[in-house]
């Protein structure tokens, strides 16, 4: 018997725009319940909406990006179900003629790229919010109704947890460098509903188990965690059913439902799953079709830019960068766009790819924001790299410039200088350090002098004690030079 998961995925996208899908109500992340409303976003009767142009434009650069053919005729759907979140009882959705379908979307795994289908992209607004912390009752926060989603559907091609959180993070990853969402999980502005299912192959036949949806996952952890879960679930009763005698296949048990219990570590089942049939899907009246056109669809391509996979290979072609120094750097758009200008004034990769990754990407930790955002711009990140690449200052005045260069708008030679960083290139003044090293480490010199094994390590520090007497401005390679050239003359 042979099993293989088989995973499909739902990813809903908040879209960046300032107002509402269908409404020019403001939309703004933890706001006072309910103060962001109007007659259209909580169904009042007799109300119309009006389709958020920049909320359709967005989608349509994601559905580019992810491969999509993208529909010259798309149309609105109100899709009917009942939820105290949902006052007009219809959620405006995209049914038959969705906007962009038939993609696909490429994600690292281990050192090869795999291909996941995507079967569409459709726009459609979000629900409310259920507020269940308050005693006695529970609220309705109709804040969020109304929001611009993106649904984005794979195929069932994902086969693994781990395969499922690369999609999910790559897809991230994605909208944030088309600057079409923000994506913070915190904020739910992304959210994760896996349809999880194992394909079971025996004696030249198969069959699938049944499809548990998950809904509403709004981390990589729980999604990761989910679909494991579940996985494992499938197989203990499929182990189950077949020692009974039992079919446990789709045929015989369909769709269903399932919630995830984060502080429990298990799923919990909630219902039998709707079909499509079971919305009562029809044309909204009050919202006419959207035509795309050459002129309008060329626009939207240009705006696109390089994405991340391309960035990613053409990072390896060019610069010969590891794969982790290559994640670190395009994981934010700006930085990676900081990085390169950056290097091309350094003239110099390596350095420049060196200090993004540790002093640079430690500040930006610190201070809760990319690397992009310090306010250090490429001329003077890239004269920094430049002038430890050429000898000017070490790694640790790099590192101690670059702290100074996020409060003063000066340049990293100015405050080198005014630091009193910049390297002593002068070897008589470095041969005297020497000197008085050698003069006051005796033993040292002995050490290196009468003992082989001895050598690397005495000499090392006494290239240490020179370097506390330059206060740091002698030039370590050159000291190491005129160590090893004093202690030869010595043994002569």
């Amino acid at each position: 018997m042979k099993i293989t998961p088989t995973i499909g995925l739902e990813v809903h996208v908040q879209l960046a725009t300032k107002t509402k899908m269908f409404c020019a109500t403001p939309l703004e992340f933890a706001a006072e319940p309910n103060s962001r409303t109007c007659p259209v976003c909580i169904g009042m009767p007799g109300v119309l909406p009006v389709i958020n142009r920049l909320a359709y434009e967005y989608s349509v650069m994601v559905g580019l990006a992810l491969n999509c053919k993208i529909a010259e005729f798309t149309k609105w759907d109100r899709k009917g179900y009942y939820y105290p979140d949902l006052p007009k009882n219809y959620q405006i959705s995209q049914y038959d003629l969705p906007l962009s379908y038939d993609g696909y979307f490429e994600i690292p795994v281990g050192e090869k790229t795999k291909r996941i289908g995507i079967t569409r992209a459709h726009l459609e607004e979000d629900a409310g919010k259920n507020v269940h912390d308050m005693p006695g009752c529970s609220g309705i926060d109709l804040n969020r109704a109304g929001t611009p989603l993106l649904e984005i559907v794979s195929e069932p091609d994902i086969n693994s947890a781990e395969e499922a959180g690369i999609y999910a993070r790559e897809l991230q990853r994605l909208v944030r460098y088309l600057g079409v969402s923000e994506a913070d999980m915190q904020k739910g502005h992304m959210r994760f509903e896996p349809n999880i299912s194992l394909w079971v192959e025996q004696e030249g036949k198969g069959y699938f188990t049944p499809i548990f949806e998950v809904k509403n996952l709004n981390s990589f952890r729980a999604l990761e965690r989910a679909v494991q879960w579940v996985v494992e679930y499938h197989k203990a009763e499929l182990a189950k059913h077949l020692a009974e005698g039992k079919p446990y296949s789709l045929d015989q048990i369909g769709k269903q439902n399932w919630g995830w219990r984060d502080d429990l570590g298990r799923g919990e089942f909630q219902r039998g799953k709707e079909e499509a049939h079971d919305y009562r899907y029809f044309p909204d009246p009050d919202l006419a079709p959207v035509v795309m056109d050459e002129a309008w669809l060329g626009r939207l391509k240009e705006r696109l830019g390089e994405l991340p996979i391309q960035k990613r290979q053409r990072f390896v072609e060019q610069y010969d960068m590891s794969p982790t120094d290559i994640e670190t750097i395009i994981a934010d758009r700006a930085t990676a766009e900081l990085f390169e200008q950056a290097a091309q004034v350094a003239g110099d990769v390596r350095t420049t790819s060196k200090q993004l990754i540790s002093f640079w990407s430690r500040y930006a930790n610190e201070r809760g924001c990319s690397v992009a955002e310090l306010g250090v711009d490429a001329g003077r990140m890239g004269e920094l790299a430049k002038m430890t690449a050429e000898g000017a200052i070490n790694a640790t005045a790099a590192a101690e410039l670059a702290a100074a260069m996020l409060d003063s708008d000066k340049s990293p030679s100015v405050l080198a200088e005014q630091m009193g960083k910049l390297q002593v290139r002068d070897t008589g003044q470095m041969a005297r350090w020497v000197e008085q090293a050698f003069e006051a480490n005796e033993k040292a010199v002995q050490d290196a002098l009468s003992n082989p094994k001895k050598r690397k390590a005495a000499a090392g520090f006494l290239r240490g004690q020179v370097m506390k007497l330059s206060k740091g401005q002698a030039d370590p390679k050159i000291v190491g030079e005129l160590i090893e050239r004093r202690l030869g003359q010595i043994q002569k």
